[in-house]
Parts: structure tokens; sequence; C-alpha cells
């Protein structure tokens, strides 16, 4: 592949907040527009752009009122014959927020795009333009492919630093170039206040940009907006997302810790104790800040397939929505399990149809380390795993279904990435030490987090037989980002050979572990 320097072969995002002007920012810098009755439309929380395929993309921005969303496309920056795109009303209905398809792009090409936000009353009068780029997917196979993956942004209270730099890992990541971002969930921490000031275990402070949505759990539908406006206070983001595409998922923190459809929390912080309610707000706002082609089909999914070219097909997967109540996880019937039956359904075909070499299994949950809920009290079980080494039982029993699946179909080029147990760690999962055998060797791999507390290396579930080749973890709980173990993951699938090459990598960059994969192999 042939890539530039970052962020030399990108505009640079303008219009963006200075995240270190205020440690503390008033509700009203993202809420109703009361604040700017006069003067033009501004867009200060950056573009995104999401979903990018060979011939397609989906283009975001906010404004700071009500606003028209015009989107002009170019081959080169100085937007010489420029296409013009019209977009939707931007109104308080969405907050201010909107999404703009674009269709029937050239292939394999760098976009330059800017975003005008003109005045409804009178579309003369426009804002500064807001500019970005993108690449779209290759159809030409010798091009090749590359994407860094990570999760889980500002948890356990640990949010924009601004004597940290802010989030600088996407900085690191920006510096590889990459065609595209997956995110594999945890966006934001729905159900972590960010307080002003933390006390570090050296007796130094930690200080935390904060915002008054940020003080508390989100429950309201504003509240929840609140937390995705907060990450965009953030310039290495607002750069980040102006200069790479992403493919975003979620997880529990965008809504709270844990939760499954139907729980009743327990937790005193909260009013309303319906998870359900609070689901539903929160996938607004999730729908709102992030530009998911899905989201606005009439079934309102996450979960997809983003097609990017003959290399790489993505799947990418929803644990959350569908799941069953967490339990101990050790029935021995499970037609529901993680994924609900329709997606399970749903995965096997696209992998079935899937002509791509490579074929990414984005699960925003691992499969074979333990990850547990003991928030009521209970030995409940939160992910895939119980820690019965035996054959499957309880959700293992869908994931066993589906390798038995791929298996039987000879899919080749399957390989699971995810994050969410915020360490970095290469598995590798093989029937020879399995209880369950029914199944070809496959690989999977956790990174993150993205800027959050780092944990302990998870324990293992050998049903599926897997082998930890490499980990890194803290010995302890919750370490600050400062204390470093903050983490992301690259993936480069060579247009000539097709080998695909897993990079984990730290905060700056550095290369802790790597690993080639060959292409047109069932298990390996």
């Amino acid at each position: 592949m042939s890539h530039r320097p970052f962020p030399g072969r990108r505009s640079v995002l303008r219009g963006s907040l200075a995240a270190s002007a205020a440690l503390t920012l008033p509700t009203a810098l993202g809420s109703a527009p009361a604040f700017a009755l006069s003067g033009r439309p501004k867009a200060g929380w950056g573009v995104q752009t999401g979903d990018v395929t060979c011939d397609s993309g989906l283009v975001w921005v906010r404004s700071d009122r009500p606003a028209r969303m015009i989107v002009e496309t170019s081959a080169t920056e100085s937007f010489r014959n420029a296409r013009r795109w019209h977009g939707p009303l931007l109104d308080a209905g969405t907050d201010f927020t909107g999404t703009t398809p674009l269709r029937g792009l050239p292939s394999g090409e760098q976009i330059h795009y800017r975003v005008l936000l003109a005045d409804p009353d009178d579309p003369r009068r426009t804002g500064e333009p807001v500019t970005g780029t993108f690449r779209t997917a290759s159809a030409r196979r010798r091009d090749g492919v590359r994407f860094v993956w990570s999760g889980d942004l500002a948890g356990q209270g640990w949010g924009i630093n601004p004597d940290f730099g802010g989030y600088t890992i996407y900085n690191a990541m920006g510096r590889l170039d990459p065609d595209f971002f997956l995110c594999s969930g945890d966006n934001i921490y729905a159900d972590g206040p960010i307080t002003s000031s933390v006390t570090l275990p050296d007796g130094s402070t930690w200080r935390n940009i904060t915002t008054e949505e940020k003080s508390k759990v989100a429950e309201t539908l504003a509240e929840f907006r609140g937390n995705f406006r907060y990450n965009l206070l953030d310039d290495n983001l607002k750069r980040f997302n102006a200069q790479v595409p992403s493919i975003i998922q979620w997880d529990d923190h965008e809504v709270t810790n844990n939760w499954y459809p139907g729980e009743i929390l327990g937790d005193s912080r909260y009013t309303e104790k319906n998870v359900d309610v609070l689901a539903a707000r929160a996938r607004q706002a999730f729908s709102e800040y992030f530009p998911i082609s899905t989201l606005r089909r009439p079934d309102g999914r996450v979960y997809r397939t983003v097609h990017h070219g003959p290399l790489l097909d993505v799947f990418v997967l929803d644990m959350r929505t569908y799941r069953n109540a967490n339990s101990t996880d050790d029935q021995t019937t499970d037609a529901q399990g993680i994924l609900g039956a329709e997606q399970l359904k749903w995965l096997k075909g696209e992998l079935a149809r899937s002509r791509a070499v490579w074929k990414v299994i984005a699960s925003d949950m691992p499969l074979g380390l333990v990850v547990p809920d003991t928030g009521d009290g209970k030995p409940n079980i939160e992910a895939v795993a119980q820690g019965d080494p035996g054959a499957p039982l309880g959700r293992e029993l869908q994931i066993a279904e589906l390798l038995r699946f791929i298996k039987h179909r000879r899919i080749t080029g399957t390989v699971w990435l995810t994050a969410d147990v915020h360490h970095t760690s290469a598995q590798h999962y093989q029937p020879s030490r399995a209880a369950f055998t029914a199944f070809e060797p496959f690989w999977e791999f956790v990174t993150g987090p993205l800027n959050a507390g780092a944990f302990p290396a998870s324990a293992l579930d050998a049903t599926f037989g897997p082998e930890r080749v490499f980990v890194k973890a803290p010995t302890a709980a919750n370490v600050s980002p400062a204390g470093g173990y903050q983490f992301f993951g690259d993936v480069d699938i060579d247009g000539h050979s097709g080998e695909l090459t897993v990079r984990l990598r730290e905060q700056d960059g550095t290369v802790l572990f790597t690993k080639v994969l060959q292409p047109g192999r069932v298990g390996q």
C-alpha cells in the first residue's frame, strides 16, 4: 500500500473547540442554541465519516443552531469541480446533528469533503466550512487494506486531561494512515461520572475537563447526548475523525454497566430503574452522534456487514441488544444466547455469502475470556465463557453452533477482533486443546482501552481450547492512563500476498506483538 504520513495527506479540521480552554464547560455549549442567536451556524464538534465502502460513505456534523447540512466533495483540496450533496435539516429533534449519505463515489480514491451549514431561512448565509477527507475502499486487491481498532473511552472516571494532552492515542493511530478505525464498543461511559480531579496512588493529581452532563450517571436523553458531546471536546479525537472513517459498534457502557434487555437496576444512583427505557434513550443519542448505515433502517439495528473491497468484509456484531439475562450461564440449552436467534442467522448467511479473502468478526466481547458480572452480588457472567472447561454451556452453545457452521461450510479467513477487558492479548483457539472440537483453529485479538482504567488479564475458559500467546496487562485494577496500559491494534492486509498482519500496540504506537496469518486456509 502507498500510505502517506499523518496528517500531511489530510486537511486539518477547522472550527474545532479548544478542549484545554476551560476545565468546566457550561451546559449551553451542548444544548439548545440560545447562546448564539445571531451570526451564522457553526460546527464546533467537527466532522466524521462512517461505514465507507468502495462507492459510498456517510458524513456527520453537528451545528450550534438550526441549519441545513450541505456537503461538497472533490478529488482535490482545492475543491475544483466539487460535487454538492444536500443533507438534512439539523434541529433540536436530533440535537442539531445530521448525516448525509454519499453514493456513486470512485473506488480507492482520496475524497476531500467540506460541510457547509446554511441558515434555514436564508440559504445564502452559511457558516465557515469544516473540512475532512477519507479514502474509499479499493476494488483492486493489489491496493491492500490497513485499519486500526480499539475501544473503551473515558471510562472509570478518567476523562480528557489537558495536562496529559487529552486523548493522544488518536494521534498514534492517525500516524499509521489507516483506511478506517473499528471501535469495538464503549464509545462513552454513560454510567461513569467524571470529576474535576482524581488523586493518583503516587499522590499526584489527574485533572479532567468536566461538563454538567458528565457529573452524574446518564438517564435523560439530554444526558446521554451530553456524554457523546463530551468526547468531542478533545481536539485529538476531532482531528482523527476528520481524517479517518469509522466503523462503530456499541457495548454496555453506552447505556449502563453490564446491561441486558429487561433488566431492572438496583443501582441507587439511578432514578430511572428500567434499563429498556435507558437503552432507548441511549440508542437515540448513539444514532445521532455516529454515522452508521443501519441505524436509519426501520429496524434500527447496529449489527451489519461493511464490505471493504475484495480483501475484507467486516461483520459488526451486537452482543448487547439481543442477549438473554446475565446469569451463572451454565444452562444446557440456550436458543437466545448472546446474539439472539435472528442475528445468528444473519451472521451465518453473511459469512457463507462473503467472497472476501478475510472475514473480520468485530465482536464487542471476547469469546474465551471470563468476564464476570457480580453487580447484584451473584456470580453471574457478562460475556460468553463462564470458566467451566467442559462441554459448551449457556451462551457458549450459540458460539459452538457458529464455529461448527464455519467448519462445515469451510469458510476461510475468519479473524475475531474485540476490546472490552481493558488489556491487550492474543489467543489462539485450537480443537486439540478443547472440550468442544467441531471447529477449525482461529485467532482472537484483544486490545484497548483508548482512555480508561486498565485491568489485570482475564482468566481463560478451556471449552474452545484458547492458548494466550501474548498478554500485557497491569497487576492492579483501574490503572489510570497516566500509568500506561492504553492500547490499540492495527491490521495490514498485503495486496499481493494476501497476508494479514496483526500488531498490538501501546498508546504511543510502539509494537508489542505481531502475528502474520496466511490467506485461504480453513483454520490456522
